[in-house]
Formats: C-alpha cells, sequence, structure tokens
C-alpha cells in the first residue's frame, strides 16, 4: 500500500510555526518513505516526519529535508502498532512569493508480508527443529 499527503505551504513561515500536515497510515512495517519537492522550491522549502514527539526523518534531529525538483526516496523498516499510526510532517519554506506543494509518500505492507517468520521461528527453521 502507498499513501500520498501533500501540503502546499501558502506564506513563509520559520520552522517554530511550520504547518503541520497529519498522515493517518494503517499498522504496519514503513518500507519506503519518498519526499518530493517541485521545481522552484529553490531548496528553501523544508520537511521533517514525526511520530508523536520524535522526528523520524531526517535521522538526524533538528535537520530537515529540502531540495528543488527533488525526488528523496529511502527504503525503511520501521513498525507501526495499532492505535498509534498517525505521521506528522511539518512543512515550512522561506520563499515570500511563489509557493510549492510538497508530496510526501509513504509505503506501508502488513509485518507478516515483510517479515514472514519472527526471528525464533528463523532460529528454529535454520536449526533444524520445525
Amino acid at each position: 500500500m502507498f499513501y500520498v499527503f501533500s501540503k502546499l505551504p501558502t506564506a513563509t513561515k520559520t520552522e517554530e510555526e511550520a504547518y503541520t500536515l497529519d498522515m493517518p497510515l494503517t499498522p504496519g512495517i514503513i518500507h519506503q518513505v519518498d519526499v518530493l519537492f517541485q521545481d522552484g522550491c529553490a531548496h528553501a522549502t523544508f520537511v521533517q516526519i514525526w511520530h508523536r514527539n520524535f522526528q523520524l526523518w531526517p535521522s538526524n534531529r533538528g535537520e530537515k529535508f529540502r531540495g528543488n525538483a527533488t525526488a528523496i526516496s529511502f527504503r525503511e523498516f520501521y513498525e507501526l502498532q495499532p492505535g498509534n499510526t498517525i505521521l506528522t510532517a511539518k512543512v515550512w519554506t522561506s520563499l515570500s512569493t511563489t509557493f510549492y506543494e510538497v508530496i510526501i509518500q509513504i509505503g506501508l505492507l502488513p509485518k507478516r508480508i515483510i517479515q514472514p517468520m519472527s526471528f525464533d521461528e528463523l532460529l528454529a527453521a535454520a536449526a533444524g527443529l520445525e
């Protein structure tokens, strides 16, 4: 499953005033994340992705994704538990005239699809105990 979310910043903002975009997902494993910046963003539109009060991406705290005609795309293995499946994107820009939409795509699959065996099951199978 792929989820797509977008945000068009409509005013100049600082990181502290960032727009927030709730991204409701389903329980499972996030396996792919794409952040798409349109041509014209000029490395002046910024994105962070959070899970509750923890910055997930980029991984180095306090940093942000930015780009111009750029697709930032990476593989991931991050589990979302039932009842705790909303990520939040913080989006802001230092542009002052024309604003550009940012698109966030998240690939998510059930854990049994991505990891069909638990670690214990894998060890038992490797040892011939099953």
